[in-house]
């Protein structure tokens, strides 16, 4: 940093990565603490709260109290120091090893202040840094003979293929779900009856609305038995609400949702993978009449930016996704959302939409605003390229050999006449229909 850069850095003031201190003194350690619980930062020594710079005298006993009070942080930490002029430049690294304390407290940076963290922070710290895993913990009120789901059990197994002569205790314990004699939350979650009997928001909410915004709801479910009903249930919830378009191949109806099945699964299964199960929030699945959103509590891992969606992961829960993985509901870590975007690219659709902030993460699944007609469309063409290859056929044949009803038939063959693709020849009991070339 050169006197010009320093300049402009004070010009800046105080803030979540800049603390300036007009002298040496012992509470320097609490910041270098907080900076590296946070994001990091620099300490400018010989500067005032109003961006004066007053100067402070330099000398190589300063330099090693600084570089001794960041040793006795617990872990110890590294810092840099460089001076201009009568101004000390400290730079703090964001941590590595966190969380770090001084004498036993923990500190964070929150604002342009050093704070010492009270019981609750410092949970919240753990959670969020991924210092205590939700699905790692046991759970002292689930009772195995009355809240084991014995035939969740054998569908993981079947799904896992594992096999099932194999006595329950070792199986539970071979795939790491006992800790103390008790079930860990990873293992409630799949072999619970019902979810929200021990966690208030383990359940899925799917909400259908009449137009593109929440102003009317048409219909609503939540599902709260075990995780791997939800997923089913929740998927199952959204296709019936979609538009399913009707093709014609080879003599076959072919029914094709509007949505990427694989998109859906995977947007559904990636928000019950990677929540944040310490929330009291819910997943919430919104179907609305231009796209489906997936959205569910707890944003990106610590240690995982926005760019790094679909070429890097960290799961939030890796005993659960472990068990998920096994179940055959995930591929691979990481693989969720490039597989949402190929499906959708499959199917010629948008690219979806993602958003993410600290506390949330959502997926859009945009549809074709016009995809009622769209899927009446390509069943006339469907059925225009029949006759073509079939001359002569009657409507009752297209019902017996298209497997399609007689009035979506005959509907379709009055729109093929009206604009003139197809006439009729002949009687109207012998007769049959012909393309217009």
């Amino acid at each position: 940093m050169n006197k010009n850069e320093l300049l402009d850095l004070i010009k800046i003031g105080e803030g979540y990565t800049l603390e300036f201190k007009e002298s040496f003194t012992s509470s320097i350690s609490h910041e270098m603490c907080a900076f590296a619980n946070s994001s990091g930062g620099k300490i400018l020594l010989g500067v005032t709260d109003f961006c004066a710079i007053k100067g402070i005298k330099i000398t190589n006993s300063l330099k090693s109290q600084i570089h001794d009070h960041a040793r006795n942080i617990e872990p110890p930490l590294g810092v840099e120091i460089e001076s201009i002029d009568s101004v000390l430049i400290i730079t703090v690294p964001e941590g590595t090893e966190k969380p770090y304390a001084v004498g036993g407290h923990f500190y964070l940076r929150q604002g342009a202040n050093s704070q010492r963290m009270n019981r609750n922070e410092i949970r919240k710290f753990f959670q969020r840094e991924g210092l205590v895993l939700f699905d790692e913990i046991g759970n002292t009120h689930f009772i195995f003979k009355n809240d084991f789901n014995a035939s969740k059990f054998d569908l993981f197994l079947n799904k896992a293929s594992i096999n099932p002569s194999l006595k329950q205790e070792d199986v539970l314990r071979n795939l790491s779900l006992l800790v103390d004699g008790c079930m860990k939350n990873a293992g409630v979650l799949f072999f619970c009856h019902n979810s929200t009997n021990f966690f208030v928001s383990a359940f899925i909410t799917c909400i259908l609305y009449e137009g593109n915004s929440r102003s009317r709801i048409l219909d609503k479910k939540e599902f709260n038995d075990d995780l791997y009903s939800n997923f089913e249930n929740a998927f199952m919830y959204v296709c019936s609400k979609l538009n399913t378009n009707y093709i014609i191949k080879d003599k076959e109806r072919v029914e094709k949702l509007e949505l990427p099945k694989e998109a859906i699964r995977e947007a559904i299964v990636n928000a019950i993978a990677h929540r944040d199960y310490f929330s009291n929030a819910c997943i919430q699945i919104h179907v609305f009449r231009d796209c489906v959103e997936v959205i569910n509590p707890g944003g990106l891992v610590s240690g995982l930016l926005i760019r790094d969606l679909g070429h890097k992961s960290l799961p939030r829960n890796p005993l659960l996704f472990s068990l998920m993985q096994r179940a055959k509901m995930v591929e691979r870590i990481g693989s969720g959302i490039v597989r949402i975007c190929d499906s959708m690219d499959e199917y010629k659709l948008k690219s979806p939409i993602f958003d993410v902030d600290e506390n949330w993460f959502s997926v859009r699944l945009l549809r074709k605003v016009e995809g009622i007609n769209e899927g009446i469309n390509e069943g006339i063409n469907s059925l225009l390229n029949y006759i073509r290859n079939n001359p002569g056929k009657t409507s009752i044949s297209f019902v017996t050999d298209l497997g399609m009803p007689i009035k979506t038939i005959e509907r379709w063959l009055k729109k093929l006449k009206e604009t003139g693709k197809i006439q009729h020849k002949g009687s109207r009991k012998t007769g049959g229909y012909y393309a217009i070339e």
